[in-house]
């Protein structure tokens, strides 16, 4: 009856290093790429649990060797049942995949995802999508920018050896996750087709999807262009929902014209 377990996650990854013939715009050969990417960290934190975990590869001798830091990525995400992520859809989640299936690892548990640049691009018209817009927007935490090593320069003294630099990274990368857990639950009760967390508890009670809180209030009907649903308000979150089944007697939807 504990409901689901929803994993917050964040990575960063090097960049390629490659020969290229100019600046602007290259086609570079497979051949010219000099040192692929990897996974250099990553910040994890589980809802409901103030600690954020975090990995990096500082101590490896090659800082691009990610193998131990992909085994504690895989176990974690063995346990997620909701993985929250920004830009996780198109970015963090298919670059994990791709470094797991390249160290042979085998495939992690199906989990449902949430992306909150996803759900903020599809819901709403801000001016950015960029977690460091939407959280200075929306919440009460601001993104961390790392200052003292700005643009691609933290990338390039990690890799280095830089531990000055690791540690900007860590703080980076560790705010990163408590930012997006903050969007996230700010975005929560307007995120149509958000993974149904009732359904992960164990009881018959009556509870919100997108929360799993019982303090639901029953406010009204929902109709559809035929149907019509029990809708409910959230007290814990402000999400509205509805039943699955409609109130519609067979009669009335016998008696009912469509156009």
């Amino acid at each position: 009856m504990v409901g689901p377990k929803i994993l917050t996650l964040d990575v960063e990854t090097s960049p390629i290093e490659a020969r290229t013939w100019g600046m602007w715009k290259q086609n570079i050969d497979l051949k010219f790429i000099r040192d692929d990417w990897c996974i250099l960290a990553y910040a994890a934190k589980w809802l409901g649990d103030d600690t954020v975990l975090y990995k990096d590869n500082r101590e490896r001798k090659d800082v691009r060797n990610d193998r131990v830091l992909l085994k504690h990525l895989h176990k974690l995400l063995d346990e997620a049942d909701i993985v929250v992520t920004q830009n996780g859809i198109a970015f963090d989640i298919p670059k994990i995949m791709a470094r797991f299936i390249t160290e042979g690892l085998p495939p992690v548990r199906h989990f449902q995802q949430v992306d909150t640049k996803v759900s903020a691009a599809t819901l709403f018209k801000f001016t950015s999508n960029r977690l460091e817009f939407l959280t200075n927007t929306l919440t009460s935490s601001k993104k961390l920018m790392h200052n003292k090593y700005p643009g691609n320069t933290l990338w390039v003294e990690c890799l280095a050896g830089n531990k000055d630099a690791w540690q900007e990274m860590e703080d980076y990368n560790r705010m990163d996750v408590v930012s997006t857990e903050e969007l996230y639950l700010k975005l929560r009760p307007w995120i149509k087709g958000h993974p149904n967390v009732a359904a992960y508890y164990s009881d018959n009670d009556l509870r919100c999807p997108r929360c799993g809180s019982t303090d639901i209030t029953e406010v009204g009907i929902k109709q559809n262009k035929v149907l019509r649903y029990i809708e409910y308000l959230c007290n814990s979150c402000g999400g509205y929902s509805h039943s699955r089944t409609n109130c519609t007697s067979k009669a009335k939807r016998k008696g009912l014209l469509t156009c």
